[in-house]
């Protein structure tokens, strides 16, 4: 599918603002990928389609990610972190991707995890530092995203797991994972 097409059959799926969202991320994706020299149809493609289950019925996705065999854990979380990887799901049943690594982009762009590809990165950071963010340390991370893809990873992952903790929130643990192993690279390379 073209893009075009993919931005048709999303926009049913969401409010108009997390459409823009979503321009955004495909936008910030695609000059990321040119940048660090990543396959640019695939980071479009992804970036179209990271929210597409965002705003699907809780206990459809739950059934999904039973159905489905997905990680269990996903149960009880809610929308936050079922829909990346129902979106995967969907893009692959719906949309019939089969690039894992397209897939996984999409599956973790929430939560990260350890050993994450250039691709899902890509996604991780433009999701969150995409034009429509206002948040603060937001022009700090599109700064890093300019210089350094690890460095703004790790510094992207930082931010979401420090606002979660300020929060009171639960981690999930692949996020955790995600962190570890950002850290145990940064330790090896300095």
């Amino acid at each position: 599918m073209e893009r075009e097409q993919y931005l048709a059959a999303i926009k049913p799926r969401m409010p108009e603002k997390r459409y823009i969202h979503t321009i955004g991320v495909m936008e910030t994706a695609i000059a990321l990928a040119q940048k660090y020299g990543e396959d640019v149809k695939k980071a479009e493609t992804a970036a179209i389609l990271h929210d597409i289950a965002k705003y699907a019925d809780i206990e459809w996705m739950e059934r999904i990610v039973r159905d489905e065999h997905l990680d269990s854990r996903l149960i009880g979380w809610g929308s936050e972190l079922l829909h990346g990887p129902v979106g995967a799901y969907i893009a692959q049943s719906e949309f019939g991707i089969t690039d894992e690594e397209l897939l996984n982009a999409i599956r973790f762009h929430t939560t990260g995890r350890a050993g994450m590809s250039r691709l899902e990165k890509i996604i991780f950071v433009a999701d969150m530092i995409e034009p429509n963010r206002r948040f603060d340390g937001v022009d700090r991370l599109r700064k890093k995203a300019q210089k350094n893809l690890d460095k703004a990873i790790s510094a992207c992952v930082r931010h979401t797991l420090a606002f979660l903790i300020d929060t009171k929130q639960p981690i999930y643990p692949l996020s955790i994972e995600c962190y570890n192993d950002i850290m145990n690279r940064e330790d090896s390379e300095g």
